[in-house]
C-alpha cells in the first residue's frame, strides 16, 4: 500500500482517488478526524486495510464486528472502512446502525475476535471515527492505536484473500434484550429519557419501557441534524435542558445519552445535575453494600470521595484513581478486577456479574433504576444529598492545537510541580501532593484539588477543580490553576467556564 497523503484538495480528481489521513487524528485509544477536512473516504479505506493488517500480524482470527453510529455520514464511512477490512482478508459481520456499546456487546453476542465501531461519539457533527478493539471488552490504548498508526501511515498495510461481508439481523434486539433480562421495576418510576435525536433516540425509550419505567421523552426523534443540541451529557446545554424537563414534567430524575451511548448522564427530582463522578459514588455505595470490599477505579477528573467516604469505607471499598480515557479505564477495571469504573465524563464501566466491563450508558440507565428500587423509600436527591458535600466544576476545555496540547501540558505540569517543590499555594492551601499519572492533580491538604489534563478526543486541555470546603475554595483554586495556564500562549477560549 501506499502512504496516505496528509492534504489533498477537496473537489479534486485525487481526493477521489488518494488516501488521505491527517496524522492527528490517531488518538490515544480510538481515531477521530473533521471529515473530509482531515479524512477522505478512501483515507478511510486505508485504515481499514491498514486495521486488519493488524490483526492477521497479531495472530487474531480475520473476522470482526462492525457497525455505525446515526449520522448523515456515517454509512459511507462505515461502508469504507469494511472495504478496506476486507481488502486484508478479513470477514466483516456488519451488525447496522448501533451503539458503541451494542458493537461491544456484538462481541460477545456473536463471538467475534475484534470490534470496530464507526462513531464521532459526543463530537459534534462533522467529526467522525472508529473505537476498535481485540480483546474483549477492551478497546484500542496508546500501544495498539500507535501501532496502528505507524501501519497506516507508513504504507505497511498489506491484502490478503479471503476477505467476505455477511449483514447480522437481530443484534439490536439481542442487546436489549440482554439489558432488560427478567427485571421489572417494583416502584413507580418516572425518568426524563434525554437522547438529544442522536443514536440513543433508539434504544433508551423502549429499555425503559420494558423494565416497568414511564418515559417523559426529551428530544427522542432520531435527527442526525441534531436540531436542540449536540447530545453531550457532560455539556451543561444538555444538563440545563434535562433539569428544565424534570420540572415541567414532575419526574423523579432525568437520564442522558451522549451521541453514541456509552455515556449516562443524571438530574435529580429537583432539577440538580449530578456530575457523573458524584452519582458513581452513589452507585458505589450501593453496590459495596452488596459487594463488599470491592475495589472501584475512579479517573484523575473524578471527585475524592471514592477515596474519603465515610460509607465506601464502612463497607470495606477501596478506591484507585487511575489516567482518564475509556480504554485506559477498561483495561484497569479488567487487570485489578475492579467491580466497576467510574469517569467523571460519564463513562461508567460495570464488570462481572454486574456487566461485562465495557463502558454502557443502557446498561448504567438500567442499574440506577434497579438501585431505585433497592432503595424505595429514596429519592435521586435523597441519594443526592447523603453525600458529604463538596463543590466541583464542571469539566471545562480550553482551546489548544492537537500538535501543541502535550508539550504546552508537559510544561505545565513542570509549572504546577516546581510551585509544590517550592511550597507555594494554591487557592489559598498548601499542596499536599501533585499526582501525575495523566496531567497535573494538584491535591491540597484538605483534600480539595485541581487538574489540568490534555484531551485525548479534541483541540483542548481540560480543567476540573473540587473544594471539599465551599464554593469560594474552588473558584479560588480554578483561577490560580487558569493563572498557570495563562502563561502559555498557545491556550486558547475555554469552551464553558464558571
Amino acid at each position: 500500500m501506499t502512504k496516505p497523503a496528509s492534504f489533498v484538495s477537496q473537489n479534486t480528481w485525487e481526493f477521489l482517488r488518494d488516501a488521505m489521513i491527517t496524522p492527528t487524528g490517531f488518538r490515544e485509544y480510538d481515531a477521530r478526524w473533521k471529515y473530509p477536512d482531515d479524512i477522505n473516504l478512501p483515507g478511510i479505506t486505508a485504515l481499514g486495510l491498514g486495521l486488519g493488517t493488524q490483526m492477521r500480524r497479531r495472530g487474531i482470527a480475520p473476522v470482526i464486528a462492525v457497525g455505525n453510529d446515526y449520522r448523515e455520514y456515517s454509512l459511507s464511512i462505515k461502508n469504507a472502512l469494511m472495504l478496506g477490512l476486507m481488502q486484508a482478508g478479513i470477514h466483516v459481520k456488519d451488525i447496522g446502525p448501533a451503539l458503541s456499546p451494542m458493537a461491544y456487546f456484538a462481541q460477545f453476542h456473536l463471538d467475534a475476535p475484534a470490534v470496530a465501531m464507526v462513531t464521532a461519539s459526543h463530537n459534534p457533527n462533522g467529526w467522525t471515527g472508529v473505537k476498535m478493539g481485540f480483546e474483549r471488552p477492551l478497546t484500542h490504548g496508546p500501544d495498539e492505536m500507535n501501532e496502528l498508526r505507524d501501519i497506516v501511515l507508513n504504507g505497511e498495510a498489506e491484502a490478503a484473500p479471503g476477505g467476505g461481508y455477511e449483514f447480522i439481523h437481530g443484534v439490536r434486539e439481542a442487546y436489549l434484550d440482554d439489558l432488560a433480562g427478567d427485571f421489572k421495576m417494583s416502584r413507580k418510576l418516572k425518568v426524563v429519557c434525554a437522547t438529544g435525536n442522536g443514536t440513543a433516540s433508539a434504544f433508551a425509550p423502549e429499555l425503559f419501557e420494558r423494565i416497568g419505567v414511564e418515559v417523559v421523552p426529551s428530544h427522542n426523534a432520531l435527527d442526525y441534524n441534531f436540531p436542540h443540541y449536540n447530545p453531550n451529557p457532560e455539556a451543561m446545554e444538555m444538563l440545563h435542558d434535562m433539569s428544565d424537563s424534570v420540572k415541567a414534567s414532575g419526574a423523579d430524575f432525568a437520564l442522558g445519552f451522549d451521541g453514541d451511548g456509552d455515556r449516562c448522564g443524571v438530574v435529580d427530582d429537583e432539577g440538580e445535575e449530578i456530575f457523573a463522578d458524584k452519582v458513581g459514588v452513589i452507585m458505589a455505595r450501593d453496590l459495596s453494600k452488596i459487594y463488599p470490599n470491592s475495589t472501584f477505579v475512579a479517573d484523575v477528573k473524578s471527585t475524592g470521595l471514592f477515596a474519603s467516604d465515610p460509607e465506601l469505607i464502612k463497607n470495606g471499598a477501596k478506591a484507585d484513581y487511575w489516567k482518564t480515557g475509556h480504554s485506559h479505564m477498561k483495561r484497569r477495571v479488567k487487570e485489578i478486577g475492579a467491580l466497576a469504573g467510574f469517569e467523571k465524563s460519564g463513562h461508567y464501566f460495570l464488570a462481572d456479574p454486574v456487566g461485562r466491563g465495557y463502558d454502557c450508558g443502557m446498561r448504567v440507565a438500567v442499574e440506577i433504576c434497579k438501585l431505585m428500587d433497592r432503595n424505595p423509600d429514596m429519592s435521586m436527591s435523597d441519594l443526592r444529598k447523603a453525600l458529604p458535600v463538596t463543590y466541583a466544576t464542571p469539566t471545562m476545555s480550553p482551546y489548544c492545537a492537537d500538535e501543541e496540547k502535550y508539550v504546552v501540558l508537559e510544561r505545565l505540569v513542570a509549572k504546577l510541580v516546581a510551585k509544590a517543590n517550592a511550597g507555594e499555594q494554591l487557592g489559598g492551601r498548601d499542596i499536599a501532593q501533585v499526582v501525575t499519572v495523566n496531567g497535573a492533580r494538584v491535591i491540597l491538604d484538605n483534600g480539595s484539588w485541581g487538574l489540568v489534563r490534555a484531551s485525548s478526543n479534541t483541540p483542548n486541555l481540560v480543567v476540573v477543580c473540587e473544594s471539599s470546603e465551599s464554593d469560594a475554595e474552588m473558584r479560588a483554586i480554578f483561577a490560580d490553576i487558569d493563572a498557570v495556564i495563562r502563561t502559555e500562549p498557545l491556550v486558547g477560549e475555554y469552551d464553558q467556564t464558571i
